[in-house]
């Protein structure tokens, strides 16, 4: 994949501590190329070997890898429901941690729980989210689809080609997905509350229905994927599904399928998280060109 990275040389990296906290493989891509511009980086909380990225020094706790720094970079995936963010061990930044950052510290990451906005407007940083960048997000969806499609693949007894699909939602994942599966032969029905959404779905060649009308949609698929995160996929919804279906929630915490009751019911799920450590060096990079020029243009206002 190529795209166009920004201008870095419009600010002078060396004067910036970045602290990366927290995610998997693909931070370590974010991690090197952070390095590669001359700032100092520290890094905690991800898939890293004894020794971290090239370039950077490896912290000895989440408040180690803050202290004194400009930026903190927090993974994509949604935080959870106790504020914890995605990491190899449990980390809930709070403002005893973040306070070891510099006065005016700004935090960019995916998409931010409640309370972690909260210590951010208490400790007077800036709080930016990329979960809704639309350039950024599209440019990680092939890899996404690819691991998505994986798992499919790996879960079914049946052929994605002329399987009985329903695809809950229609954002970027769910987009994607919903035109590859039909590009692999699967008759796909979308359930989705947008209209707009709905007329995206219909022209990529799928079967656009109102969310009320999940209910009906699922009683005779294969195949049933949210992306939705709110509980949609209810025990309501479950319940009229035939046993044999594979049922996949590819929704940010806190997700949108009732995966216990499925499975109580014995109905083969999984809730597909981090899709995009499918390809950790593509996605990283992906995700450092939207950080890096948030970074610029973030420095850039302060002069």
């Amino acid at each position: 994949m190529s795209y166009q990275m920004p201008d870095l040389s419009r600010i002078d990296w060396k004067d910036l501590k970045i602290a990366i906290v927290g995610g998997d493989e693909r931070e370590q891509e974010i991690a090197r190329l952070a390095a590669d511009t001359g700032a100092d980086v520290s890094v905690y909380g991800f898939p890293m070997g004894d020794d971290g990225p090239a370039g950077t020094r490896r912290a000895s706790s989440p408040t180690d890898a803050v202290e004194n720094a400009d930026f903190i970079l927090f993974p994509i995936p949604g935080m959870s429901r106790d504020g914890a963010i995605f990491a190899t061990e449990k980390i809930v930044p709070d403002a005893a941690m973040l306070s070891h950052a510099k006065d005016g510290a700004h935090l960019i990451m995916g998409l931010p729980h409640p309370d972690l906005t909260a210590v951010c407007e208490q400790l007077g940083f800036g709080l930016h989210e990329y979960e809704s960048d639309r350039e950024l997000m599209l440019l990680r969806m092939p890899s996404i689809v690819e691991l998505a499609l994986k798992l499919i693949i790996e879960n079914t007894k049946v052929s994605i080609h002329g399987s009985n699909t329903v695809v809950v939602g229609q954002g970027n994942v769910a987009h994607t997905l919903t035109r590859d599966l039909i590009l692999l032969g699967a008759r796909v029905t979308v359930a989705a509350r947008n209209p707009v959404q709905r007329a995206e779905a219909t022209v990529v060649g799928a079967n656009a229905i109102t969310l009320d009308r999940l209910g009906d949609a699922v009683t005779e698929c294969d195949i049933c994927l949210s992306a939705v995160p709110a509980p949609v996929v209810t025990k309501e919804v479950i319940d009229r599904m035939p046993r044999s279906v594979f049922l996949a929630d590819f929704a940010a915490p806190p997700g949108g399928v009732d995966l216990d009751y499925a499975k109580s019911v014995g109905i083969n799920c999984l809730w597909g998280r981090a899709l995009g450590r499918r390809a950790p060096i593509t996605v990283g990079r992906s995700q450092w060109k939207g950080i890096a020029e948030r970074i610029v243009r973030l420095v850039e206002a302060r002069r």
